[in-house]
């Protein structure tokens, strides 16, 4: 079917670009039946970590019933029957999403059907990093015996809820993919919105209300019951209640119960059955106590179909966790409603440069990278209101890589004026001034403070340092923030050469220098690139606190390039010579920065060694520095250490050569031209 407007504007998610609309039209042209080629029927998109346990059949709904319909009667929660797939977390949030209709009409288009203009094809749409994907599927469903085994509709007709969760699916890999989770991931995506969590423990007083102004607002809600090991996993309670499961929240009513006000609440179990069986249960004698039209209005189906009433009190003490999806990040302790200036920022921890741990590692904590906000316009108190959500990206599908989601957390620090990216020290001697409550293995992060104006630092982190992963941060405040990366100049303060010395003029360490380079040099009076390791080598194999196989080859080519004015591919004594006072200043930063004088650097510490040279990287040119140079255990030796330092200074000098000769109008930046540079 032809798309609506507002979904038209969702990227395509199709490996080769195409749209669903291409993709229907051409189906009909060439009368064939889609099949994806990007999520195939085959056991790969089942399973990425074991063989297909049983038999599957991948069939059509018009193979399994006789008149499939895409949406009978409308799309409602009852629609939502749990199969073989532990994703409770999902379906639950699919529940959720039925009682908010504007929402489930861009998630599931509706205008999509098995009859007029069926070609095989079906899309839906989910938030994904801050932006809006359309993903295709064909309709192909797992199936035993002619039975759907995965998600699948009361109705056995209906086929729009076992096609939503095969495109989730899609989206994150493979149906195994989607195995255990958290409601709130998933109604994220389908949303946009923004996540809390509530401890119903350690929860506020005003609890009840502030589910009830959530549900009025029409934030997304499910809830839990925590597990202390995994035998306690779908374990049913006495009053049959289900542990490590996740559940929607319905409705919240209150009712005059014997002369007393009760506040209820409805929950729904994704199996559609297993239900509560205490106070305000569906045959419970507390609705023979109330008035008939409030309980015809609260009871319209006191079937077994897993959803039931508790008291709230009830479901307080039996649950553990409630997780709220906000459509708006306004809060749901506040009765005014405010317009929300946001910001999102991307970046990444890798291993050897941005990946730097929490606070727990001070050596590397500061590598990570690190975020400056702006908080202006204080509200009547004195304090800005600022909510952060910290989300690792691409996780569920990286499963079959045998990676999952990383345990993540952030700090918060003043800032201090004109500092471009705080080092160890800093950190060491300041406390944060807000941070997220725990470091948590899940998706995302997020908590809300109340902070003076000023400037602050915010750093995102793995709670292990060395751990690789992408990452967004959005940050919501009544007023616009302004949020930039810190570390982010790229610049060079690159001494030029001295003057040359004339031969009566030398001090002794220079007349030996001329003596060794004339003993190398023979009569041209120049030294080559093979001549200049035979020379670097024997100079430098003398110190003993410098451990390496030697100078490569590669690396005097190199510094042949940085020293040759004339472009003779080969140096002179004058030029030999300022070589020789960069060397001197090379080794000594060298030094420096070899902490357990083991002969190496960390690559961690190469921000400072650079930054002590005069050269000032982004943290994506360090990434690439570091990914080039340094080892598996994020090492760096003296060979690649000075190749490194020479590579850098001697394109700093081209690009600014380029530059000037361009007069500004050279189309490359610097990070571009030293990407290109580095893949020659």
């Amino acid at each position: 079917m032809p798309l609506s407007p507002a979904l038209s504007r969702a990227e395509s998610a199709q490996a080769d670009g195409r749209s669903y609309e291409q993709l229907w039209q051409d189906c009909l042209q060439r009368r064939k039946l889609f099949e994806d080629p990007d999520f195939p029927a085959c056991d790969s998109s089942l399973f990425y970590s074991q063989s297909v346990p049983i038999n599957f059949e991948w069939k059509r709904p018009g193979d399994i019933c006789k008149n499939p319909k895409f949406i009978v009667g409308g799309a409602d929660r009852t629609d939502i029957c749990q199969g073989q797939l532990g994703d409770c977390w999902l379906l639950a949030a699919i529940a959720s999403l039925t009682l908010h209709k504007d929402m489930l009409a861009r998630v599931v288009p509706p205008d999509q059907s098995f009859d007029r203009g069926y070609a095989g094809i079906f899309h839906f749409q989910f938030w994904q990093h801050n932006r809006w994907l359309d993903v295709v599927v064909d309709d192909r469903l797992p199936c035993v015996r002619n039975q759907l085994v995965y998600l699948h509709s009361a109705e056995n007709d209906e086929f729009w809820s076992a096609l939503l969760e095969k495109a989730y699916a899609k989206l994150n890999g493979s149906y195994e993919s989607l195995k255990g989770g958290s409601t709130l991931e998933a109604l994220e995506d389908f949303s946009g919105g923004v996540g809390e969590t509530f401890e119903t423990k350690a929860a506020p007083s005003d609890l009840f209300d502030i589910l009830k102004k959530a549900l009025d607002r029409g934030s997304m809600m499910g809830c839990s019951i925590d597990i202390t090991s995994s035998a306690e996993s779908e374990a049913q309670t006495s009053t049959g209640l289900v542990k490590g499961h996740a559940y929607s929240i319905t409705g919240l009513e209150e009712v005059n119960y014997r002369g007393r006000k009760v506040r209820l609440i409805r929950v729904r179990n994704p199996w559609g059955q297993v239900e509560w069986n205490g106070p305000w249960s569906d045959k419970s004698r507390e609705w023979s106590y109330i008035d008939a039209a409030d309980k015809t209005r609260l009871q319209q189906n006191g079937t077994e179909d897993g959803e039931f009433w508790m008291e709230f009190e009830d479901f307080k003490a039996n649950y553990d966790r409630v997780e709220i999806c906000n459509l708006t990040p306004d809060s749901l302790t506040d009765n005014t409603k405010k317009k929300w200036a946001s910001n999102m920022l991307e970046g990444n921890w890798i291993r050897g440069s941005t990946s730097g741990g929490c606070r727990n590692f001070i050596d590397t904590f500061w590598m990570n990278p690190q975020f400056k906000l702006r908080l202006e316009d204080a509200d009547g108190d004195g304090q800005c209101n600022v909510l952060v959500a910290l989300m690792q990206k691409n996780r569920r599908r990286l499963r079959k890589e045998g990676l999952d989601l990383e345990t993540i957390g952030f700090a918060i620090y003043e800032a201090p004026n004109n500092e471009d990216h705080l080092e160890k020290e800093y950190f060491r001697f300041n406390p944060s001034k807000a941070r997220s409550r725990t470091y948590i293995n899940l998706r995302e992060v997020c908590e809300r403070f109340s902070l003076p104006p000023g400037s602050y630092l915010l750093v995102p982190t793995t709670f292990q340092p060395h751990r690789e992963a992408d990452f967004i941060l959005r940050i919501f405040s009544e007023s616009k923030v302004g949020a930039v990366e810190m570390g982010s100049k790229v610049e060079a303060d690159l001494p030029d050469p001295p003057a040359p010395t004339q031969p009566d003029n030398e001090t002794p360490e220079e007349k030996g220098l001329r003596k060794l380079f004339e003993q190398v040099a023979g009569s041209d009076q120049a030294i080559s690139a093979y001549e200049l390791q035979d020379v670097l080598n024997g100079v430098l194999s003398r110190r003993k606190e410098i451990k390496f196989d030697g100078v490569s080859l590669n690396t005097c080519h190199s510094i042949i390039n940085l020293m040759d004015v004339d472009s003779s591919g080969m140096i002179e004594f004058q030029e030999f010579k300022v070589l020789w006072e960069k060397l001197k200043k090379w080794m000594v930063l060298f030094l420096s920065f070899d902490t357990d004088r083991s002969g190496r650097m960390s690559s961690y510490e190469l921000r400072l060694a650079l930054k002590a040279a005069g050269i000032k990287l982004n943290n994506k040119l360090l990434q690439m520095m570091a990914l080039r140079f340094g080892d598996e255990k994020n090492e760096i030796d003296f060979d690649d250490y000075l190749t490194c330092i020479v590579r850098l200074e001697n394109m700093f000098r081209v690009f600014q050569a380029l530059d000037e000769y361009n007069r500004g109008e050279i189309t490359l930046n610097f990070q571009q031209f030293l990407i290109l540079s580095m893949n020659v």
